[in-house]
């Protein structure tokens, strides 16, 4: 049944329908994905559209859910770990009912976290994916959507990269705007989504690449000029710009000075 519904779900985008990316910054950035390591990505895809009101895109090999301002991606791997712990300890929905949601992921047999008021005065819980990706999110009764990205929270350890030094490498290599999200004063904006950044609780944070959050992504104008350009400055990619024809995107990858995978992409406003 599961893999009907996804073969449905992908025949009702055979064109290519508009991902709701917001608007490129003055810099050409714009808020992109997160990517999720998963032991069943048709399951995987159902459970964040079912539960979030996502839409599932399905292009070639990549299979994505997208929501208003991002899309979450899925690659079928069984993660080395969970998030929590690594220096993506989880990424964040507004959602405009917080209590059906918990209710909606109890019933299927997952783990949620207590309601708590969250940084911005706001009613607040965690939901656990299956293979222990750490899902924050927050009420907002004034949403049309049933839900939105909201944030991404990176965490260090405070030693060779604090979580100030973090923020300001994103708001000078990305134009992120420094601005406080309620408590937390180490944040920053770009279009569609919010970056936080915190401190490691357990000491030393874990690098993101195999775990349940692999890697986010930023979606840039003119990627292959920005890659050379992030090059001459000293940033040193692990995958450099390539087109892929298959799935119409330009991808490039770099790790930042935490250890968060990174990919930057052309191409996902157009799905």
């Amino acid at each position: 049944m599961r893999l009907l519904l996804i073969a449905a779900a992908a025949l009702l985008i055979a064109s290519p329908a508009r991902a709701q990316l917001a608007p490129e910054n003055d810099m050409g950035v714009t808020y992109g994905h997160v990517h999720l390591n998963v032991a069943d990505i048709d399951a995987s895809m159902l459970l964040f559209a079912e539960h979030f009101g996502g839409e599932i895109v399905v292009k070639g090999s990549l299979h994505t859910v997208k929501f208003p301002n991002f899309l979450l991606a899925f690659s079928g791997s069984e993660p080395t770990s969970g998030s929590g712990g690594t220096v993506m300890d989880h990424f964040g929905f507004k959602v405009r009912d917080i209590e059906p949601v918990l209710e909606g992921w109890e019933a299927a047999g997952l783990e949620t976290q207590d309601i708590f008021v969250g940084a911005e005065g706001y009613k607040n819980a965690f939901v656990i994916t299956p293979e222990g990706a750490r899902v924050e999110l927050q009420e907002d009764p004034q949403l049309t959507e049933k839900a939105t990205g909201y944030h991404i929270h990176f965490w260090t350890d405070q030693s060779e990269v604090t979580s100030e030094y973090l923020m300001n490498w994103y708001a000078d290599h990305f134009g992120a705007e420094i601005h406080p999200r309620g408590r937390i004063q180490t944040s920053a904006n770009v279009p569609g989504m919010n970056l936080s950044f915190g401190n490691c609780s357990a000491g030393n944070c874990t690098p993101t690449q195999g775990t349940a959050i692999d890697h986010v992504g930023f979606e840039v104008d003119n990627l292959e000029q920005v890659v050379a350009q992030l090059q001459a400055r000293g940033v040193e990619f692990t995958t450099p710009y390539r087109y892929i024809d298959s799935i119409d995107l330009g991808i490039a990858y770099f790790v930042d000075p935490a250890g968060t995978r990174v990919e930057l992409t052309e191409g996902y406003d157009d799905y």
